[in-house]
């Protein structure tokens, strides 16, 4: 489980101005990230846009990401959806070579049950090649994966190995980690709580603003981690602005305007995303001047 401590980047999917994927800007992130000191990767997450690429789109995208990876640090492939026969048979179909797990985001819109999530991923842990992380984002999918759903299924099976929870209740986080198996993880899907979820329990976080700056935020998620919080919190506040800016015109349009800021990669996105605003981009290069 220690592959999952610590940094994951949600990495986002460089576009080049005519919409077709850039696959020079991915290799250009993935190779920052990773010198950035992070602990591991996720391909295709929903950071990645994948409610707007191609099935063989993705299929590319997961090749290029683990030939340039290079076994250098743990891959994590996301797939998931709301039709849970379409998610198992991706699941079969995908090419698991250099990939160590599956991050798989609860139904969307249809707003099941919660036994209606339980056999969903039940149905997924039978059919999953590789180990299964659940993703519970509610603001996105108007439906919460609650607590004793979670517990459930960590206790009944093996291969479901942790959450990334993006609910924003540390109520629920604090009954997640006092009822989980011991070694199921819960990781952070917000990047401005990961450093009070580390303090509970929480084994670290998959970030978003960490595509620009994996180096502070994977340096200040250490910190946390070894119980060193008056090192951890003035990394943490010199992040807040930033990260805010980030998310203030939707998720990756900021992130991506940063990253052409450092020249990593362009800021285009797919409609119905458009870009950051010009006075956006500005205050967000003045912010990521101050990040430490």
């Amino acid at each position: 489980m220690n592959r999952f401590h610590g940094t994951g980047v949600a990495l986002v999917t460089p576009f080049n101005a005519d919409g077709t994927v850039d696959f020079e800007g991915l290799k250009n992130l993935i190779d920052h990230v990773v010198d950035g000191g992070v602990e591991y990767l996720v391909s295709l997450g929903t950071t990645g846009e994948t409610a707007t690429l191609k099935k063989d789109e993705k299929k590319k995208i997961w090749e290029f990401t683990a030939e340039v990876n290079n076994n250098r640090v743990p891959l994590v492939a996301g797939i998931g959806g709301n039709d849970t026969m379409a998610v198992s048979e991706d699941l079969r179909s995908f090419e698991s070579s250099g990939y160590s797990a599956i991050l798989s985001v609860s139904p969307y819109y249809s707003k099941p049950t919660q036994e209606g999530i339980y056999k969903h991923y039940q149905y997924l842990s039978e059919h999953t090649p590789l180990d299964l992380l659940l993703y519970n984002v509610p603001g996105r999918t108007s439906s919460n994966m609650s607590p004793e759903t979670i517990c459930r299924l960590a206790s009944d099976f093996s291969n479901i190995i942790g959450v990334k929870d993006a609910s924003g209740s540390f109520d629920q986080f604090n009954q997640i980690l006092r009822d989980k198996p011991e070694e199921f993880l819960l990781i952070s899907g917000d990047d401005p709580v990961t450093l009070p979820m580390i303090a509970l329990g929480a084994a670290g976080v998959i970030s978003v603003i960490a595509n620009a700056v994996p180096r502070q935020f994977s340096d200040m998620v250490r910190f946390c981690l070894s119980g060193d919080f008056q090192s951890a919190r003035p990394a943490h506040l010199s992040q807040v602005e930033f990260t805010r800016l980030c998310f203030a015109e939707g998720n990756p349009a900021g992130v991506k305007s940063a990253l052409k800021t450092l020249g990593i990669c362009g800021d285009t996105v797919r409609l119905p995303l458009v870009s950051a605003t010009e006075k956006l981009s500005a205050d967000l290069a003045s912010a990521l001047q101050k990040v430490s």
